[in-house]
């Protein structure tokens, strides 16, 4: 088979970055008898033990000495900019340049349901693989949340769905892959570090609409401006969803029950999510599960039974009345606002981390008579105090400082959010280990380890 005009057997391809998606890529190109050379930002001696061994009999070539030259195919990791030195110049010597998906797209087989959007994604594409379990119709979950794309080839078949959680970074070299249905949540500012604009940024989601077929459908944000200008992007179908309407077709609330094309689905007080943004999330994921076969009442129970997604809104504890949650996956400023609103109760939030170019001043007006203290640590702490003067503010610099100023000075009733709006990457390997150490530093006060009841 073909991959971007380039028979695979034999040929020489280059794989740049080398965490999951990297490595998915390298075992798939392998297999399909390529010839594959392995570059990384860090060298060799430097790469994790595990990825060392899963690149036993590859040529490794640093990105400094380029790994590019003499390929026949480039395959990006999602975390390697397509406008890197190196890339630009194998574009300009006529080398095909894709994407880790682009590459998995031409050899995954069975329906697809791809889910984008700046903020919500994890849990939309979870509780998607949820409700599809749960009404007894197979499906598989991946993508940017867990298993990459490549690394589901095998697992991949025309009688399962796979609902894959997919990121700008994933979408922006997008041209074979197509979704059977494409989800957007919303589009607000994010990765402006690497996208540069709000236009790169938002139309790198629109490929996931861009590249669908006639027989597809966009399951849209009713709400969101940038993601009904996608409907004009799709051969398929437009499937709507709506916190402040009435829609059609698609879901929407009314008189405080989820009703789907005139149906009614379950009264919103039954969702066991926190926040008005996860009462979106469940809309959009019973829009796409429905189109996948899903019922209604059995949409209704799996909504119910959901336990929700690490670091997103994740109750930690209690702890002399004062309740933890990780939000840790709240990696920019909207999502940081959204954890804001989930809470009426007097609040500390930790916030900072690595800046991905945000503006934080939104936050100051939802921070305002609302938390009792900004706990800020990280690279960006310094720019988010200038931007939330007038907020309660308190310079904790590490993750360890913040979580013991919260615990001398919370008070009854009081919640304390990790909810950084920045990446982690300053002080973190990923959010997922931010939020574990968060988790850690929690239970560890007064060697307490009591749940929710």
């Amino acid at each position: 088979m073909k991959v971007a005009g380039v028979e695979l057997q034999g040929a020489r391809v280059a794989v740049l970055g080398l965490a999951k998606s990297g490595l998915g890529a390298v075992s798939l190109l392998r297999a399909q008898g390529a010839l594959v050379t392995a570059g990384d930002g860090k060298p060799f001696a430097f790469l994790e033990e595990s990825v060392q061994a899963a690149l036993a009999g590859i040529r490794f070539v640093p990105q400094a000495d380029d790994p590019t030259l003499g390929q026949d195919l480039v395959v990006l990791s999602p975390g390697v900019p397509d406008d890197l030195d190196i890339v630009v110049a194998a574009r300009k010597r006529g080398t095909p340049v894709i994407g880790e998906l682009e590459l998995a797209s031409y050899y995954l087989t069975g329906p697809i349901i791809g889910v984008t959007g700046s903020n919500g994604k994890t849990t939309c594409t979870a509780l998607i693989g949820h409700i599809l379990r749960h009404s007894g119709i197979d499906a598989i979950v991946g993508g940017n949340i867990g298993i990459p794309p490549s690394a589901l080839v095998g697992a991949s078949n025309e009688d399962t769905w796979l609902v894959l959680e997919l990121s700008s970074f994933q979408l922006e070299t997008a041209s074979n892959f197509s979704a059977k249905i494409g989800v957007c949540l919303n589009v607000t500012p994010d990765h402006l570090d690497r996208h540069k604009t709000m236009e790169a940024y938002s139309g790198a989601k629109g490929r996931l609409f861009a590249t669908q077929r006639d027989d597809g459908f966009a399951v849209l944000n009713a709400d969101d401006e940038t993601c009904t200008g996608y409907s004009a992007l799709t051969r398929g179908w437009p499937v709507w969803f709506s916190l402040e309407r009435t829609v059609a077709p698609g879901v929407y609330v009314q008189d405080g029950v989820i009703v789907l094309d005139g149906e009614p689905v379950m009264p919103v007080s039954g969702i066991p999510l926190r926040g008005r943004h996860n009462v979106q999330n469940v809309l959009a994921a019973a829009a796409a599960a429905h189109l996948a076969g899903a019922t209604l009442e059995q949409i209704a129970a799996a909504v119910r039974t959901f336990p929700g997604v690490e670091h997103r809104l994740e109750f930690v504890r209690d702890r002399a009345g004062v309740a933890w949650y990780n939000d840790s996956k709240a990696t920019n400023v909207d999502a940081a606002l959204k954890a804001v609103e989930a809470f009426d109760n007097r609040l500390w939030i930790i916030l900072g981390g690595k800046d991905k170019d945000g503006d934080y001043t939104p936050l100051a007006e939802a921070l305002r008579g609302h938390v009792a203290g900004a706990l800020l640590i990280g690279s960006a702490a310094e720019k988010i105090a200038v931007q939330l003067q007038g907020i309660p503010q308190v310079a904790c610099g590490t993750m360890e400082a913040a979580v013991a100023h919260a615990a001398r000075h919370a008070r009854q009733d009081d919640v304390v959010v990790l909810a950084p709006a920045c990446a982690s990457f300053d002080q973190f390997n990923s959010y997922e280990h931010r939020g574990r150490v968060f988790k850690d530093l929690v239970r560890a006060l007064d060697g307490g380890t009591e749940r929710r009841k």
